[in-house]
């Protein structure tokens, strides 16, 4: 079956960013009068960039138990062991491969500029050990940001 039309179920995220976009131009447009919504905007993402870093903190804890879980319901702790650390050494090494080898050639390629001096952020590259585990990218936005605004020297408009 082709979906057209009306019949594709979702959100519609072209329209909402439009929407976002066209809202932003129109406040900035008031003036000082859209500069109250403009304020209360940048207060809520700031608020949910705090919520989104404690959830941080805490999701180690849920894949614990829920690898913990798994644990106790399997028979065979050779077999267990074995795949665990499978997984471990394909993780790290798609990691070091990727983060160490890939990205660094990218960098290169489009700056001529040794990749391994462009700055401090380390912090989001640990972290990427965890956002697989939650399935989600944003879940790095808030380190990310900062590691972009405070080592690296970005405007916070453009972070």
């Amino acid at each position: 079956q082709i979906p057209f039309g009306t019949d594709i179920e979702g959100m519609n995220i072209l329209g909402l960013v439009l929407f976002a976009l066209v809202l932003g131009v129109a406040l900035k447009k008031l003036g000082q009068e859209g500069e109250d919504l403009i304020r209360f905007f940048n207060s809520f993402n700031e608020a949910t960039m705090v919520l989104v870093t404690w959830i941080m903190w805490y999701v180690p804890i849920g894949i614990m138990f829920l690898v913990g879980s798994k644990i106790v319901e399997m028979e065979d702790i050779v077999l267990l062991v074995t795949s665990l650390g499978k997984y471990i050494f394909a993780s790290i090494l798609g990691h070091v491969i990727h983060g160490g080898i890939i990205l660094p050639l990218i960098y290169f390629a489009a700056t001529r500029q040794n990749p391994y001096l462009m700055g401090h952020s380390e912090h989001p590259g640990a972290l990427c050990f965890i956002s697989p585990c939650s399935a989600s990218s944003s879940a790095t936005l808030p380190s990310m940001i900062k590691c972009i605004e405070e080592n690296n020297g970005v405007d916070k408009r453009i972070s």
